[in-house]
């Protein structure tokens, strides 16, 4: 696949993955935040990416390759929600090149067959709004959904910020994510997460009780794993708590540079 990527800062590499209906402009200053040298790719389907990816798996592959072909050898990867799901496909696929995981509002899928049908037959629905209806009537429902609801709470000017990056999406994109990449079509990770070899971090918001409990399951099985809840968050704690998730994460990723051999 050919990305759109945006490469930013200096240090240590760290591929960071946007959320459904974002891009690589979610993160835009993180390097600010957090010295490195920030990777930011808009992902299969969203964005000025236009390519679009088999499967969560086939997208793992790609960004992989990317980096490679970049030249960094090893990385860190930051991943939110959607993204969250690919970054945890990355270091279960290629442990060798990930250095350490950070999963914002992530999940390992769904553990059911039964759960995975139900949620493909929903997604499916909602990729036919999106083209039938398009974009637009697309983000006046997402932005309303309960998993947002916190985010009506920002400041105008991000509220809008965020609106214009899911405005600029495409119907095609959008809809092609939904069946080729949401959790209905991704394997269970439940019985693999145990084999995570590098300093894992989860992060949730307090508000935002499905990932808390989510985080909750996943800290008892990772076998390197830190566990932070962010008090009053919903679940885009980057963008509700931009600096506070900045000082985090650039604390674990100092802590665990070069990985576990390092005394996580």
């Amino acid at each position: 696949m050919n990305y759109f990527v945006q490469i930013r800062g200096e240090g240590e590499p760290v591929l960071f993955l946007h959320g459904f209906t974002g891009s690589s402009r979610t993160w835009d200053g993180i390097e600010k935040l957090i010295p490195c040298r920030a990777v930011m790719p808009d992902l299969t389907g969203h964005g000025r990416t236009r390519a679009v990816s088999d499967n969560i798996e086939s997208e793992a592959a790609s960004l992989k390759e990317m980096m490679m072909k970049a030249g960094f050898q090893f990385f860190h990867v930051v991943g939110y929600s959607m993204g969250g799901r690919l970054a945890l496909a990355l270091a279960l696929l290629y442990p060798d090149f990930v250095r350490s995981l950070v999963l914002e509002s992530a999940s390992p899928g769904l553990k059911t067959e039964k759960e995975r049908e139900a949620r493909r037959a929903s997604d499916e629905l909602l990729a036919q709004q999106i083209e039938q209806k398009g974009v637009t009537a697309f983000v006046d429902f997402w932005e309303n959904i309960p998993m947002f609801q916190t985010q009506k709470l920002l400041p105008k000017f991000n509220r809008d910020n965020i609106r214009e990056e899911r405005l600029n999406q495409t119907k095609k994109g959008l809809a092609a994510s939904l069946r080729l990449m949401g959790t209905g079509v991704q394997p269970s990770y439940w019985n693999k997460i145990s084999e995570l070899t590098m300093p894992v971090l989860l992060l949730t918001g307090t508000l935002d009780q499905k990932f808390t409990d989510i985080a909750y399951e996943m800290k008892k099985v990772i076998p390197f794993c830190e566990w932070i809840q962010f008090d009053g968050a919903g679940h885009a704690i980057h963008v509700e708590q931009r600096e506070k998730f900045g000082t985090i994460v650039k604390t674990f990723l100092l802590k665990t540079k070069g990985g576990i051999k390092n005394g996580f």
